[in-house]
């Protein structure tokens, strides 16, 4: 049987990876497809950058369009990113009854809904397993492996940069500025890092796996989005004085109101598996009825573990491309006229215990007047460290632990400790989250 022939749209560090993997293991992945898988035409910007894979028996061009349009390409795998010319490049293949494989989770976020409804008409698959934690195959064990199971809720460090940022400031006492530039240095961050330390790359991530999780439509515009800008070497050393670690986490949860969905740094127990993961690398949690607790661990990013993911998702294109489209595994996990539209929690009504740190004027009283002010809206403490100043002017710093209460409560409280005369500058709050 003559091999699938794919058009890859892309040849950066995920589209070299994916040529090489294909090439590397070309007999084990026809072992497993039923046929051989080859790519037989690409796009790059520039043809005449040096590559990490060979492109001799590739027909290249600067031109994508002449790839989507190619009559010999049955599946085109999208790897250029952004979510305005690849979504005309997919849509396009889609109308050219294409199959798609992409590794672009803003295009799924942001078009997910429009990009299935157009593959279900025209009877063709779209595959993104590498949209969301590179080579970590959650999207398969959300979609396929937990099919019998009712998603409780999942949380997830699904963004490598924020993980080493807040690894570095906690193993060697760091601030975020340094460690930021750091992570540039080192290519873990773009130029404009706001994607991966505002929260914008997970929130994207996350909306994914609410939706196969959950069966829900994609709803990035719901996301409540927090980024790390803010936390400082103080907060990571108290936290872990405490007993915890903070982590940029990715959550979603299922509720009797609805769907929580927040992207945030989490103090989270020090002993809880997901707390130990570190550096780059990507976690996901996922609490389920039947099978109870499931971890997913790997490499977020790079050229061979996203490109794991690509492949992957070949394979699995390849084996289903004569089989009824009704027979398919849906796109979003259940059947497309089974997904329920439920409402998503904004952030006020979202109930978590919290990490607040404050710098109050050292006099009698003004633990006090805190205490009262969280009592007059339901927070109660948990647990307290109080720092001595190290000279009158600066403060002394109160940090406490709050029982789980609904955010709402904690925004007005914060307000009013921070009108007090004897609070200098502003209140900050972490969320916490056992995970248990």
């Amino acid at each position: 049987m003559n091999p699938v022939k794919v058009g890859l749209l892309g040849l950066g560090t995920v589209g070299g990876g994916t040529v090489n993997v294909l090439a590397r293991n070309a007999q084990e992945i026809a072992r497993r497809a039923g046929r051989g898988i080859v790519v037989s035409h690409a796009s790059a910007r520039d043809l005449s950058r040096p590559r990490i894979c060979d492109t001799g028996d590739i027909a290249l061009t600067d031109d994508p369009f002449r790839v989507v349009e190619e009559p010999e390409v049955a599946i085109v795998v999208e790897l250029i990113g952004g979510d305005t010319l690849s979504r005309e490049l997919v849509t396009r293949a889609i109308a050219n009854g294409k199959h798609v494989v992409t590794a672009n989770k803003a295009l799924i976020a942001k078009y997910g809904n429009e990009i299935f409804a157009a593959a279900q008409r025209q009877g063709v698959m779209v595959a993104f397993e590498a949209a969301v934690a590179g080579g970590i195959p959650i999207i398969k064990a959300i979609r396929e492996g937990l099919a019998g199971n009712r998603i409780e809720w999942l949380a997830g460090i699904i963004n490598g940069t924020g993980n080493f940022i807040l690894t570095e400031m906690r193993d060697k006492g760091r601030e975020f500025g340094e460690v930021l530039a750091e992570a540039q240095r080192l290519g873990y961050a773009e130029a404009d890092p706001t994607f991966d330390v505002e929260g914008i790359d997970a929130a994207h991530k996350l909306t994914i796996l609410a939706a196969i999780a959950f069966g829900i439509p994609l709803r990035f515009d719901r996301v409540f989005t927090e980024g790390i800008g803010n936390i400082t070497g103080s907060d990571v050393d108290y936290a872990g004085q405490l007993g915890y670690r903070i982590k940029h986490l990715g959550i979603a949860r299922r509720t009797t109101a609805g769907i929580e969905l927040r992207v945030h740094p989490t103090l989270i127990p020090q002993r809880r598996l997901i707390a130990n993961v570190d550096g780059v690398m990507n976690a996901v949690l996922v609490q389920a009825d039947a099978v109870g607790p499931t971890l997913y661990y790997g490499a977020g990013a790079g050229a061979d573990p996203t490109a794991s993911a690509v492949v992957a998702d070949l394979v699995d294109v390849v084996r289903a491309m004569t089989s009824d489209p009704e027979n398919r595994v849906p796109h979003l996990a259940f059947q497309p006229d089974s997904l329920v539209d439920l409402p998503i929690l904004p952030m006020e009504q979202v109930e978590t215990a919290c990490y607040l740190r404050m710098r109050a004027a050292d006099r009698p009283g003004v633990l006090a007047e805190v205490t009262r002010i969280m009592g007059d809206h339901g927070i109660s403490i948990e647990a307290m460290l109080q720092k001595e100043p190290p000279s009158e002017e600066e403060g002394a710093t109160i940090i406490m632990l709050t029982q789980r209460v609904l955010e709402g409560n904690v925004n007005q409280a914060i307000e009013q400790i921070q009108r007090l005369d004897a609070i200098l500058g502003r209140v900050t709050r972490i969320r916490m989250e056992s995970l248990g």
